[in-house]
């Protein structure tokens, strides 16, 4: 800590400088080497979302484009993909301005929140996904325009599976699910917010077959205020978790492993004959194995044998019963 300056002190150092005799670098830069840096912050455009927020909403995003990537593949029949380009941080008037006129947007109710977000879907796209689902190509190129209530109706179902996608991946971090509530072809007729609030704009490029096209997903950050706390009430338990959290964590991946589904295969035995007697094999014919009948069976369990066992029948259906487990001394082919 630097020593405090006395009363007196401070009255000559403000006269050195005001006549000159003390020159304000001098007192700033004593050392007289690199000054520091200076950052300039914006207070008219503040950062709601710190970068590790950001990072983890680009995460959740990314689940979903290729969960609902996916899906688009099998519902257009064709090669679908997309990718997240950008997550920001805009006033949400310069996200109205930066809508194309006339557009497609889906209005949608954040249930668990007292906020709306926006799906811009470009106008070329609802186009392409009508005409794969009509049976035609994704790359004819149409004039821009409205989209009718009939091509509203057949991308209906596309777009509520977009919206349940979403809200999966959105679980993740909080429980959240996001309904459908209207469309509009107007930017200016949609209000979720006001003009001066921060909103987090998720920007995606969809590509159908050749033809790319954007979708844009727009969240008001005061609707996000709870999972904003959420993420940093874990990072706070991330800092302090230690020992009990990664106990924590084993014990969360020992119950998911524990529902795990393997394939379990009882080998009654070999047998090895050529190539002209598999040809030569009729119905009713036997083949002699290479296992004893009093012999034991190997369990091979996910590909690798673990155990001992002796075959048998349970209420007319057959099956094997365990009576050790394998070891070393066990000859393994």
């Amino acid at each position: 800590m630097g020593d405090v300056l006395s009363q007196q002190e401070i009255d000559s150092l403000l006269s050195g400088m005001s006549s000159g005799t003390i020159q304000v670098d001098e007192v700033i830069n004593p050392g007289g080497g690199e000054s520091k840096e200076v950052m300039t912050y914006d207070f008219k455009r503040p950062s709601r979302l710190s970068k590790n927020q950001l990072r983890t909403f680009e995460n959740i995003h990314e689940g979903f484009a290729e969960t609902f990537s996916y899906y688009l593949v099998s519902k257009l029949q064709t090669v679908v993909s997309i990718s997240l380009t950008a997550v920001d941080q805009l006033f949400y008037s310069e996200f109205i301005l930066s809508v194309s006129t006339p557009s497609c947007l889906y209005v949608f109710d954040m249930v668990g929140t007292d906020g709306h977000g926006i799906l811009d879907v470009s106008p070329h796209l609802a186009f392409a996904m009508v005409e794969r689902l009509l049976g035609g190509g994704a790359d004819v190129t149409r004039k821009p325009r409205a989209i009718t209530a009939i091509e509203q109706a057949v991308i209906q179902g596309i777009m509520d599976k977009c919206f349940d996608e979403l809200g999966t991946a959105w679980r993740s971090v909080a429980d959240l699910n996001f309904e459908y509530t209207r469309f509009e072809n107007e930017p200016d007729f949609v209000q979720i917010a006001p003009g001066s609030e921060i909103v987090m704009v998720v920007s995606f490029n969809v590509t159908i077959g050749t033809s790319s096209f954007l979708m844009t997903l727009c969240f008001p950050t005061f609707a996000l205020e709870d999972v904003i706390a959420q993420l940093n009430r874990r990072q706070l338990q991330g800092f302090r978790g230690g020992e009990e959290a990664d106990l924590k964590n084993a014990e969360i991946i020992k119950r998911q492993i524990a529902t795990t589904y393997l394939q379990v295969i009882a080998e009654l035995g070999r047998a090895r004959i050529t190539l002209q007697e598999l040809m030569d094999l009729h119905e009713g014919d036997v083949l002699k194995l290479d296992t004893k009948i009093n012999a034991e069976l190997q369990l091979v369990i996910g590909g690798v044998r673990k155990l001992a066992a002796r075959p048998g029948i349970v209420d007319g259906k057959k099956a094997v019963r365990v009576i050790r487990k394998l070891d070393d001394s066990d000859i393994i082919d």
